[in-house]
């Protein structure tokens, strides 16, 4: 069984049509990344899957549960990491954590956020109010409360936005080991060479519309930016210039590099 699996999701903001008609589905164990500009539907898909917001019309299954019908249920066994979020800044990372256990209902809770801290190198700044962090601090935590109850299936929106190349590096290769265990990433991004660094299978969101899925193995970064550049608008929207293209009006983590406009 499919760990994800939909079937003619579609959702409307008054005249704008966020999502129409998205049908794909996600096998257990993959690293599935959905590429698209902003404003494409990317958010709005990992909002209907996660039990956040209810289509307007479609099916939706993740881990066998309807998102719609039962989303506590949803949550309760998911990860979820949306972009840009951050631990309330009046906890420390440890007492923020320990706040997610306790409403997951997890055992040995300090255990878990020692191992996490290690893994996404936080540990020297456990007791540090949130406040007095820096943003890349900021979502290294937030990948930890991610990940702290070991889920079988995570949705990440972005997940190496404020992260410096070298954090990023090891994020990668924690988010490859936890996919080689079995696990399910379903990520969202604007990042062409995220996508290809990270992803066996991508689909192309644009408009709310999905206009194609690959495997990322058939292709080279450059091959794969230019996959992208045909299949989105006939590339009116993707950028040039090779693994630090994204799309259009972005910039790539850990860069200053504008992207550039075709």
């Amino acid at each position: 069984m499919p760990a994800i699996e939909t079937d003619g999701l579609t959702k409307q903001y008054g005249d704008l049509t966020a999502l129409a008609d998205l049908s794909l589905s996600v096998e257990s164990g993959a690293l599935f990344g959905l590429l698209g500009p902003n404003g494409s539907g990317k958010t709005t898909t990992i909002e209907i899957l996660t039990g956040q917001r209810k289509p307007d019309a479609g099916t939706a299954s993740v881990l066998g549960i309807d998102p719609v019908a039962n989303p506590r249920e949803v949550r309760d066994v998911v990860g979820i990491l949306p972009e840009r979020e951050d631990p309330p800044s009046f906890l420390t990372p440890r007492e923020y954590l320990r706040f997610v256990g306790e409403v997951r209902e997890l055992d040995d809770v300090d255990d878990r956020i020692d191992r996490w801290a290690d893994r996404l190198e936080f540990t020297e700044t456990l007791d540090t109010v949130a406040a007095d962090l820096s943003e890349g601090q900021r979502q290294r935590v937030m990948l930890g409360q991610t990940f702290v109850h070991d889920p079988d299936l995570v949705f990440i929106d972005e997940p190496l936005v404020n992260l410096d190349p070298i954090l990023q590096e090891r994020v990668k290769r924690e988010l490859r080991a936890y996919c080689a265990d079995g696990n399910t990433l379903f990520l969202s991004t604007h990042f062409v060479d995220v996508a290809a660094d990270l992803c066996d299978r991508v689909g192309i969101l644009d408009g709310g519309h999905l206009r194609g899925t690959q495997e990322t193995a058939e292709f080279d970064d450059d091959d794969l930016l230019d996959y992208f550049m045909e299949t989105v608008d006939g590339g009116d929207v993707a950028t040039a210039g090779g693994r630090s293209g994204g799309l259009a009006g972005e910039t790539t983590p850990g860069t200053t590099e504008e992207a550039l406009d075709s």
